[in-house]
C-alpha cells in the first residue's frame, strides 16, 4: 500500500547526521548526494539540501534546518524520469510521481503555493542537482532501486496470469505428445490444473475439427451449385 510522502523531523548522531536506517529489515544506504533542492507539487523549491537513498526509500533533508526533510518509499514512486525541457521546469531534474494513500478530499489540495503543505495531497516531486551533470548518475541508482522494490500488485497479477493464446495451444499440438507443458508463473491455476492438460488439448482440438466442418458444408454448396 502507498504511503506517500512523509516528513522528517529526527536524524542519527544527535539530530545532526543522516536518516535512521532500518538495518534490521536489511535496509542500507546506497548514496548521498549533497547539493540537491527539493520541489513539491508547484510548491517553490526548498534548498540547500543533501538527497540520501537507500535500497527502500528516498530523503531529502535540509542542510539548515535540522528538524525538516522528508521522505518517500520506492513503492510509493509510480514514476521517475529524467526532466531537462525547460517548458516542464526550469532546471534539469529527477522528476517523480507520489502514489498517495486514500484521503478525505474536504482536506483540499496542497499543491499550489498559496496553501497549508498537506503532504497526503503531493502527488510530484523534482529533486534537482546543483550540479546537471549528475542527473544520469541519480536516474541510473533510482532505476537500481525501484527494481528491488517491484509493485506488489502487480507481482500478484502476473502470477494469476494463466490464460493461453491460440497460438500456444498450437505450438502445444504441434509438439510431441510426451513434451512437457510451457511453465508459467502459477502452475496451480492454468488450464487444465487437476493434473494434465488434456482439456486445453481437447479446446484445441474442438477448434481444427470445427474448422474442418465448416469447409465440409462450403464444399457440399458448391456441388450444389452444379459444379461437379
Amino acid at each position: 500500500m502507498a504511503t506517500g510522502l512523509r516528513l522528517v523531523t529526527e536524524r542519527a548522531g544527535n539530530g545532526v547526521g543522516q536518516p535512521f536506517i532500518d538495518t534490521d529489515t536489511g535496509e542500507e544506504l546506497m548514496l548521498v548526494h549533497p547539493g540537491v533542492s527539493i520541489v513539491l507539487g508547484n510548491r517553490p523549491p526548498e534548498f540547500p539540501g543533501t538527497l540520501y537513498i537507500s535500497n527502500k526509500q528516498i530523503w531529502w533533508l535540509s542542510d539548515t534546518d535540522r528538524a525538516k526533510g522528508y521522505a518517500v518509499d520506492f513503492l510509493s514512486v509510480s514514476l521517475h524520469a529524467v526532466s531537462r525541457d525547460p517548458e516542464a521546469y526550469p532546471s534539469p531534474c529527477i522528476f517523480t510521481q507520489i502514489e498517495t494513500p486514500a484521503v478525505d478530499d474536504e482536506l483540499g489540495d496542497s499543491d499550489s503555493e498559496s496553501e497549508t503543505l498537506n503532504l497526503s495531497k503531493i502527488t510530484q516531486m523534482r529533486l534537482v542537482p546543483s550540479d546537471p551533470s549528475q542527473l544520469n548518475m541519480l536516474f541510473a541508482v533510482f532505476c537500481q532501486c525501484a527494481e528491488l522494490n517491484p509493485d506488489p500488485t502487480e507481482e500478484e497479477e502476473s502470477e494469476h496470469n494463466w490464460i493461453f493464446s491460440a497460438d500456444q495451444l498450437e505450438d502445444e499440438d504441434e509438439e510431441d505428445d510426451n513434451s512437457e507443458w510451457p511453465v508459467f508463473q502459477n502452475p496451480a491455476h492454468r488450464i487444465g490444473a487437476n493434473g494434465n492438460h488434456d482439456l486445453a488439448h481437447s479446446v484445441f482440438q474442438l477448434q481444427i475439427n470445427d474448422q474442418r466442418f465448416e469447409d465440409a458444408e462450403e464444399m457440399e454448396q458448391y456441388d450444389k451449385n452444379g459444379h461437379h
